[in-house]
């Protein structure tokens, strides 16, 4: 069975919701705790990422989804462990509900990125829920990579977690994905069709100058660089971890049916289209129609999810995972994302910082 793993970026949090820029001291303590890690071994660690106000976890590579659970949750109870001697706390909260000016992190590579991108650059304190899931080498990867764009959408409505900016309602579930698309590399790819097309495609981008090297790469969907894992970036950081571990769930289904020999249910959709329906889960989330992947029509959102779960059921029932996978899509109707979450949480009268409060509790659950 294909092992999975899920990387988590959290900002960190002050009593009254306001985002701290202590992400240093953060590291330095869960440093002093842990002690240092074996980089030849994924996951485990706690790490920094792009702004100050952020840190991300990552989970061991996991075959059994109680076990990326109790990774994910130990994860995520030992970041706000060392965030608390640091004075803050972990929300995982794909924005921040409260005007920020992030801090970028004291690194060269960093830094250089600040200059060279300017607002875009600074605009970035977004926290995204990356998963790895397994492949044999570069020519499968890009068939998971391939099979994914049309399902990429999906999977961000599920996760929407970012429905405010700079104080205000952004009017989408998810706005981080509309502040990331802003890299010139990030987003939907057409499809490569072999490896040497993947890699000839990010070479021909470092050496466009515009971007400082493959680690720039932000495709929705890549090859990692550093692992024998695809890594799928489109979705926002979960509110719930049982949904963070449901998302890699469905990932690992799709890299399954990628490989699997079933053939794709429709011609490979034009990379426009793939656009405009990241587009519209990210306006709407789960509230309203989404794009189906297989039509490329407007469709309610559960009648989408119902196709995904068609889609993998094969490999959901050859790995065991099939109705863990349903009970948690039909939790996750029930109580909603992240984004209806957070709004709902403004209707009972929740203010910034009592918003951010209830989203580390439930970070914590």
């Amino acid at each position: 069975m294909r092992t999975i793993g899920v990387e988590e970026e959290f900002l960190l949090v002050s009593e009254d919701g306001s985002p701290r820029a202590v992400a240093a001291a953060v590291l330095q303590h869960a440093s002093s705790v842990d002690g240092d890690d074996d980089p030849a071994q994924p996951g485990g660690s706690l790490e920094k990422e792009f702004a100050q106000e952020q840190v991300e976890t990552s989970t061991h590579p996991c075959t059994d989804l109680d076990d990326l659970l109790e990774e994910v949750r130990g994860g995520r109870w030992r970041a706000d462990s060392s965030a608390q001697h640091a004075g803050a706390r972990i929300a995982a909260l794909a924005t921040s509900p409260r005007p920020a000016d992030p801090t970028v992190v004291v690194n060269r590579r960093a830094q250089d990125i600040a200059a060279q991108f300017a607002r875009t650059a600074r605009d970035q304190l977004t926290s995204g829920c990356h998963v790895h899931v397994e492949v044999a080498d570069a020519e499968e990867g890009v068939r998971v990579v391939d099979h994914l764009r049309r399902w990429n959408p999906v999977l961000l409505a599920l996760s929407a977690n970012s429905p405010y900016w700079q104080g205000d309602d952004s009017g989408y579930a998810s706005f981080r994905s509309q502040i990331w698309g802003r890299w010139p590399t990030a987003g939907p790819t057409a499809p490569f069709g072999d490896a040497a097309t993947y890699r000839r495609s990010v070479e021909d981008l470092v050496a466009s100058g515009t971007i400082l090297d493959d680690g720039m790469v932000y495709f929705d969907a890549r090859l990692s660089a550093r692992y024998p894992t695809v890594e799928v970036r489109v979705a926002d950081v979960c509110l719930d971890p049982q949904d963070a571990v449901l998302l890699a769930a469905l990932v690992r289904a799709l890299a399954e049916t990628a490989v699997s020999g079933r053939p794709e249910p429709a011609p490979q959709p034009r990379t426009e289209v793939v656009r405009v329906a990241t587009w519209r889960a990210a306006r709407s989330g789960l509230d309203d129609d989404l794009l189906s992947p297989l039509t490329g029509r407007p469709a309610p959102a559960r009648a989408v999810l119902d196709e995904l779960l068609r889609h993998v059921e094969p490999a959901l029932v050859e790995g065991g995972d099939l109705e863990r996978v349903r009970d948690g899509v039909a939790s996750l109707l029930g109580r909603g994302n992240g984004a209806q979450q957070q709004r709902r949480w403004r209707h009972e009268g929740a203010d910034d910082a009592e918003l951010v409060r209830r989203a580390v509790r439930a970070t914590l659950a």
